[in-house]
């Protein structure tokens, strides 16, 4: 009975918050713990509640009696690291969210919270590793896009967050402060352009008159490398290669996590396939037999 008391409260609780009511929901709360105070879903309820109440202490406090009481519970480990994130308290939401994620590696929010960290304790390539997961897995994630952006604006990197600006506009197409955004980071890297061509050194007309140019094709192995003149192609390079070994990485790491596992998986899938083959064609065998005896004697009988 009292287990089923504690079910009703925790399902009124539930409607009160869809209808907003989130104080009458952290009251049905209270009163399912004080019937049962080991119960994670009253505790998960009432950190939900804490949480949408701005309560951040106590929500952290029913978040870890969730896990203290369901180890196994990806959602409440990555929310508790999300409060600790709220609370700055940053040491402690990187386990906590790496333990939501060792759970369950299909929750883009735990991803994005161990971005927002990374991000609050100025590791900026590790927060773009972790916000690149959680795109991976939830390409709609605008948030993440938005974050990696706004990253690669702060290093200068005005190309790729272009790139992310726009991934995440074309999500949602209104962002206001993602048109800001892009409008900068496409201001700035015009900048970059004009002030280049402002220190070009220019040509000489004779010059060009006396010399004809070389075809496109053929490359000039000669050539000497001016950071005044190809300064933003080097800079460019600088950034597209940067990309490419984060890209690298992700590659490697999604190869030998999770490529490598399935391929032996699938081998051994195959290798018992074979052996169940062999045993039919054996046993077929022997059928076969079987049926050429009934067969043979059948006929003597026919005959006799």
């Amino acid at each position: 009975m009292a287990k089923e008391s504690v079910d009703a409260l925790c399902h009124k609780a539930q409607q009160a918050i869809a209808e907003g009511d989130n104080e009458g929901a952290q009251l049905l709360y209270k009163q399912a713990l004080g019937m049962r105070p080991d119960n994670p879903d009253a505790h998960y309820g009432m950190a939900t509640t804490c949480f949408l109440l701005g309560q951040f202490p106590l929500a952290a406090y029913h978040f870890q009696e969730v896990t203290r009481h369901d180890p196994t519970r990806a959602g409440a480990y990555i929310n508790l690291g999300a409060v600790y994130n709220r609370l700055e308290q940053f040491d402690d939401a990187i386990p906590a969210l790496r333990k939501g994620i060792s759970l369950d590696k299909n929750r883009a929010e735990g991803y994005y919270n161990l971005g927002l960290v990374y991000r609050r304790k100025g590791q900026s390539d590790l927060a773009i590793q972790a916000y690149r997961e959680a795109t991976r897995i939830n390409p709609r994630m605008a948030d993440a896009h938005f974050n990696i952006a706004n990253i690669y604006l702060e290093k200068g990197q005005f190309g790729l967050a272009i790139a992310h600006y726009r991934q995440a506009l074309e999500i949602r197409p209104t962002w206001e402060k993602a048109l800001r955004g892009l409008e900068q980071a496409e201001a700035s890297q015009e900048q970059i352009h004009e002030e280049t061509l402002a220190h070009k050194p220019a040509s000489d007309p004779a010059q060009m008159l006396a010399h004809t140019p070389k075809p496109a094709s053929t490359p000039d192995q000669h050539r000497l490398i001016d950071p005044m003149v190809h300064g933003e192609q080097l800079r460019t390079l600088h950034r597209v290669t940067v990309d490419c070994e984060s890209q690298g990485r992700n590659f490697a790491q999604v190869l030998e996590k999770e490529v490598e596992p399935a391929v032996k998986e699938l081998d051994k899938s195959l290798k018992k396939l074979e052996a169940a083959i062999t045993s039919m064609r054996a046993l077929e065998d022997t059928l076969q037999t079987s049926m050429d005896r009934v067969r043979l004697i059948g006929e003597q009988l026919m005959k006799s």
